[in-house]
């Protein structure tokens, strides 16, 4: 509202011919009406007394449709928000269990699937999304993974500790949702949620892939 009036005060005059009659830093006047700097009360009372118009600019009332004309210049001058360019489609396969070892199904070949998710993240190799069931991945603190939500796993990935992960029980069907973590050379899978325990991994899985995005359907 101080932008819209000031602007209504400086009318058709220029920007330097308005600084220079009133006194006023022409620079700064440029930095808040194009909202790099703020107009709080006392620089507006300021102003005010420079200009000569006591209650204009501290408590402005402004015709409407100059209060449209600032929003929208400031909102162009910010420019158009960056969508993506390219969307994906990996397919949906089997829940993952999130509490323990559940059956886990290998990826649809592409077309191939009864469901599909899209996102703009670029697969490395093979992804597809899994739904995620159990409370082991839901924690007091972020990250947390609810049941319900589906999680994109990338096959392309080598697992590092610290990332989420889906991994796969050697010589059986079996797969689970942890985050890897190191201590002293060991790999563990560590759930999110402290109330379940960590498990070591000494030769008995494979990591599936990396979770690389994770989203609510509601």
């Amino acid at each position: 509202m101080r932008i819209a009036a000031l602007k209504e005060l400086i009318g058709s005059s220029t920007l330097k011919e308005f600084a220079e009659k009133h006194d006023l830093d022409p620079s700064y006047l440029s930095q808040v009406l194009n909202g790099h700097r703020s107009l709080g009360e006392k620089a507006a009372k300021k102003m005010e007394d420079k200009i000569g118009c006591p209650g204009r600019l501290v408590s402005p009332v402004v015709r409407e449709e100059t209060v449209e004309t600032v929003a929208r210049d400031y909102y162009s001058s910010l420019g158009p928000a960056s969508q993506p360019t390219r969307y994906y489609r990996y397919a949906v396969v089997s829940s993952v269990v999130a509490g323990g070892w559940g059956e886990a199904i290998q990826p649809y070949e592409p077309g191939a699937e009864d469901r599909a998710e899209l996102t703009d993240y670029k697969a490395k190799g093979p992804a597809f999304w899994l739904e995620v069931e159990g409370d082991s991945m839901t924690s007091p603190t972020p990250p947390s993974i609810a049941e319900g939500m589906l999680i994109l796993v990338d096959t392309g990935i080598e697992a590092q500790p610290g990332n989420l992960v889906v991994a796969k029980l050697e010589g059986d069907e079996k797969a689970t949702f942890k985050k890897l973590v190191s201590d002293a050379g060991q790999l563990y899978l560590k759930p999110l949620n402290p109330s379940y325990p960590i498990i070591p991994i000494n030769g008995n899985c494979r990591i599936i892939g990396v979770v690389k995005e994770a989203k609510m359907k509601l």
